[in-house]
């Protein structure tokens, strides 16, 4: 049960890594692909996660290895055992990443989304990464969220800022600040950590940009 926990502790970071390192390592412009008249959540997922991957469909970094598995065998319909939940939404454009340590508390929570832009020619791609411990937010190095902007003329993605917002970490004395995407709606929740108790702040879409 020991070695368990370790190898978990250990997926962990492979996970926190999968996602945080996109943002600094992965290619600029991600190309979606997808069959029918526009892609899914299950399809920008999976190119968000795979874009590191190189030309035999490794992973460059071991690091992006664990969430890119744990998709994959959902996608191919194979068990994921016990330490692992996905949970993809097509219709209301939500997927959910969990790898979970119960005997530990541990939970980790990659949470993706997107929005239909008002112009009709954009989506907006969010990911969003939270480590929490006994429910309790717990972030590590790469925790937070990042956004990317998908063009429906080029079917690819590109990095963006966070729109109308900024994406901050913690408040200025030092609360940590995590984010929750929808599954239903279309408002981002933040929640401040502070040693009292979280509160929560909605960021509200109006089509363009978020505001409070």
């Amino acid at each position: 049960m020991r070695k368990q926990t370790v190898d978990m502790k250990k997926l962990y970071l492979f996970l926190i890594l999968a996602v945080g390192v996109l943002a600094a390592t992965a290619q600029e412009v991600i190309k979606v692909n997808y069959k029918g008249a526009k892609p899914t959540i299950n399809d920008l997922a999976w190119a968000y996660l795979s874009s590191d991957a190189g030309d035999d469909g490794d992973c460059i970094d071991e690091s992006l290895h664990a969430a890119k598995y744990a998709y994959g065998q959902y996608r191919k319909g194979q068990p994921l055992g016990d330490e692992y939940r996905v949970t993809v939404d097509n219709k209301n454009g939500y997927a959910l990443v969990e790898a979970i340590d119960a005997e530990e508390g541990y939970t980790l929570k990659v949470e993706m989304c997107y929005w239909n832009e008002a112009d009709g020619k954009h989506k907006l791609f969010a990911c969003s990464v939270a480590f929490f411990k006994n429910g309790v937010y717990d972030p590590g190095q790469f925790d937070g969220l990042s956004f990317m902007r998908y063009n429906n003329a080029t079917r690819t993605m590109s990095y963006c800022d966070a729109p109308g917002f900024d994406a901050r970490y913690a408040t200025d004395e030092g609360h940590l600040l995590s984010y929750a995407l929808p599954r239903s709606g279309k408002d981002i929740v933040v929640t401040t950590w502070h040693p009292t108790g979280p509160t929560m702040k909605t960021l509200k879409w109006d089509g363009r940009r978020f505001k409070y």
